[in-house]
């Protein structure tokens, strides 16, 4: 699993690019530490911009569609699995099982992860993705 720290500035909403890399065949997961400008975790326990004393239910989301050109693609290929690891701590992975990745086929791709809580989503973390085929098999 691989760990990647990802700084998000609410006032700006831009996301953070972050690129991935799938292996078809594979188990795939990535854990993302979401952090403040200011260094503080980015909890998702309570309302964007609330207090630790409101707790509010978060969700997430995170696809891939394969990319054709610039700025063109063909629609969602592969929606990720979205956990949120730990709440407090800004903590989130994203996930695809091993019959997930080798029906992906190769090539690049783009994804973006969402986050909404009430009335409120951030597009916090986008980027491309490298889908590498397996090559060996079961010996």
């Amino acid at each position: 699993m691989a760990n990647q720290n990802v700084t998000f500035d609410v006032a700006t909403g831009v996301p953070y690019a972050v690129n991935l890399n799938i292996y078809g065949g594979a188990n795939f997961s990535d854990k993302f530490t979401i952090t403040n400008p200011n260094g503080t975790a980015f909890r998702f326990d309570t309302g964007a911009g609330s207090t630790p004393s409101s707790p509010v239910e978060w969700s997430g989301s995170a696809a891939m569609s394969k990319s054709v050109a610039v700025g063109a693609t063909l629609g969602v290929t592969t929606a990720f699995n979205v956990g949120f690891t730990s709440a407090r701590d800004g903590v989130i992975t994203l996930s695809l099982n091993p019959a997930a990745t080798r029906n992906l086929k190769p090539g690049r791709y783009v994804y973006d992860v969402l986050v909404s809580s009430g009335n409120t989503t951030f597009n916090i973390i986008n980027g491309d993705v490298l889908v590498k085929a397996g090559i060996a098999t079961n010996p």
